[in-house]
């Protein structure tokens, strides 16, 4: 039981959520009129979510055994298997070369598209581990575009169009959590040495960056939802009133980050936040009431 729990813990389970952006592509194509899309064909995109956390999970591995001496420094990051010793170097080694195999093989057995993007995200995340985590702006940018990355998985494995306007909410929402989690690290971590690109930022200048991505994200998703395109795609202009949603996450979130001094683990936030849980919640049944029942 106690290696079962090293193992879950040296993949970063929790962090899986982040996946759930595969989803997207198929939801929004639903209720496309001129997209012919099954309903059954949502297995793919459970696959891709799968072979996509797989192969995410293979990168956190490589990233904690590079950044094993930093993570020693951090008061969370210091408990992970391999900084802590609890994970030998070995037994990390060999389970991200397994799960590298199973995303990677998994991804190409379902489509070769699903393969070319896994492929790119990977090569973009060694990139982030080895040098980019490094430059203050490219690495929240860096960790953006693989949420991108993530919702253009989940059109390519069921062969759909996905809006330019869904991947640019992805990219911004994604820019604003990490932003978030900057500015936590920031004024909580700053001169400990636990990350190098933290000496580069400056905390105005971090609370200016998560108003306007935090801003551009709700613009930009109630402009895809009222567009006359979107409308006729549909057959109903009822996506607009979802952006209350949208509204009260983005508020809530802020409130956890500037009142409350949370931000830095987006993902345990989603899994723990009683009113930003139900708010998740509400906005998913809404859109699939509204795109299944007009």
């Amino acid at each position: 039981m106690k290696q079962l729990r090293t193992l879950v813990h040296l993949l970063r389970v929790k962090q899986w959520t982040k996946n759930a952006v595969v989803f997207a592509a198929f939801v929004f194509a639903l209720g496309d009129q001129n997209q012919n899309l099954a309903a059954w064909e949502l297995w793919k995109v459970c696959l891709a979510a799968l072979a996509f956390s797989f192969v995410s999970s293979a990168v956190y591995i490589f990233n904690d055994l590079r950044d094993a001496p930093q993570d020693r420094l951090h008061p969370i990051k210091r408990h992970r298997p391999i900084a802590s010793g609890e994970a030998s170097p070995r037994l990390a080694i060999g389970a991200g070369a397994v799960l590298l195999a199973a995303g990677l093989g998994g991804a190409w057995k379902l489509r070769e598209e699903l393969l070319a993007v896994l492929a790119g995200y990977l090569a973009l995340q060694v990139l982030y581990t080895l040098w980019l985590k490094r430059i203050p702006l490219v690495d929240v940018i860096v960790i953006s575009v693989g949420f991108v990355l993530r919702a253009l998985a989940g059109a390519v494995v069921i062969r759909v169009l996905i809006s330019p306007w869904l991947l640019l909410c992805a990219l911004l929402l994604a820019l604003f959590l990490g932003l978030c989690k900057r500015r936590h690290e920031k004024v909580n971590l700053a001169g400990m040495g636990t990350r190098e690109a933290l000496d580069g930022y400056d905390e105005r200048l971090l609370d200016l960056l998560i108003t306007m991505t935090g801003a551009s994200a709700l613009v930009c998703y109630s402009i895809y939802t009222l567009w006359p395109e979107t409308v006729a795609k549909f057959g109903t202009a009822w996506l607009g009133a979802t952006i209350p949603f949208v509204v009260f996450g983005l508020f809530r979130y802020m409130d956890l980050v500037y009142r409350q001094d949370q931000g830095d683990r987006p993902e345990h936030i989603l899994l723990t936040d009683g009113p930003l849980m139900a708010d998740v919640a509400l906005y998913g049944a809404s859109v699939l009431w509204i795109l299944l029942a007009r």
